[in-house]
């Protein structure tokens, strides 16, 4: 195996660096207390105000944000999903989420693979392993049923996957549409949650049922990956 010549050692320590003191300073500095939800709604009729003047820069930030929060698996991801229903509706929401959270997902799985390699390897070759017979079984199935069922860090999921054998066209294909399902019922629920102006909005009709749909979800969609595990199972057997 040849040996990394110094200039690329010294890059990818530049970076872990950066990301390290990125992440630090977004913590120290307080950063974090902004991606709640309490601090939304304080400032929701500015930002309101704002997108109903400028669209394009607040969708343009959003994304931004969405992409830095996601892509280093800080806390606030969930917030911003359900922010998005709140400032952009539903369906447009959706289509920012959807985006922001798969060009996050590709730049940690890129960074992986061509940049941290040895050190994801270090520290998740079990599970790399297990991932690989996984994949060797399912192909980009097994990757499907890990976007549709959340059970595993978000992170994590992308660096291990920048190990194994599949494209990045692959990739950035089944992460959007695996991701899609959670980020429209993420997003409807920050649609109706917008609306809670008192007390006795709580028990409203749509918020109820969004909510509800948010929490039965994950037992929709393992049901959904068990049907198709079948399915691909008895095509493999035909």
């Amino acid at each position: 195996m040849a040996t990394p010549a110094p200039t690329a050692i010294a890059v990818k320590i530049l970076l872990a660096t950066l990301l390290l003191v990125i992440v630090a300073s977004f913590f120290a500095s307080g950063f974090h207390r902004y991606f709640t939800i309490d601090y939304f709604v304080a400032q929701q009729s500015a930002i309101n105000d704002y997108y109903a003047v400028h669209p394009g820069r607040t969708a343009a930030a959003f994304i931004l944000i969405y992409i830095f929060v996601a892509g280093l698996s800080l806390p606030g991801g969930l917030v911003l999903t359900l922010v998005a229903g709140n400032i952009f509706g539903l369906w447009w929401g959706t289509v920012l989420v959807s985006c922001a959270s798969t060009v996050a997902a590709t730049l940690a799985f890129l960074a992986s693979r061509y940049f941290f390699r040895n050190v994801v390897q270090q520290h998740f070759g079990d599970r790399l392993r297990f991932i690989n017979e996984e994949m060797d079984k399912d192909g980009v199935f097994y990757l499907f049923s890990l976007r549709l069922l959340p059970i595993s860090p978000f992170l994590v999921i992308n660096l291990v996957m920048g190990l194994t054998s599949m494209s990045t066209t692959n990739y950035i294909l089944v992460s959007q549409v695996g991701m899609l399902i959670g980020a429209i019922v993420c997003v409807n629920a920050g649609t109706q949650i917008a609306n809670i102006e008192a007390l006795g909005d709580i028990v409203s009709p749509g918020l109820l049922a969004s909510l509800t749909l948010l929490a039965i979800f994950p037992f929709i969609a393992k049901r959904i990956v068990r049907a198709l595990k079948i399915r691909i199972e008895k095509v493999r057997r035909a």
